[in-house]
């Protein structure tokens, strides 16, 4: 996962919020990476309507062009 790839949210590992839900099967830009608290690395996903949230990189896969 590089920054600028485009990327596709195909599952989420915990409970989130309703808006993170709401980006499951979205395509976004990854826009840089986030220390999580022990398990790994995040990534920050930028979507269309301007909105980021991070995910674990096992909830994403490469986009489709």
């Amino acid at each position: 996962m590089e920054i600028g790839q485009k990327v596709k949210v195909y599952r989420l590992r915990d409970r989130v919020s309703p808006v993170v839900v709401s980006k499951l099967g979205k395509v976004g830009i990854i826009k840089g990476y986030k220390m999580t608290d022990g398990s790994g690395v995040g990534v920050i996903v930028q979507f269309d309507d301007n909105s980021s949230t991070w995910f674990f990189e096992d909830e994403l896969k490469p986009a489709e062009n």
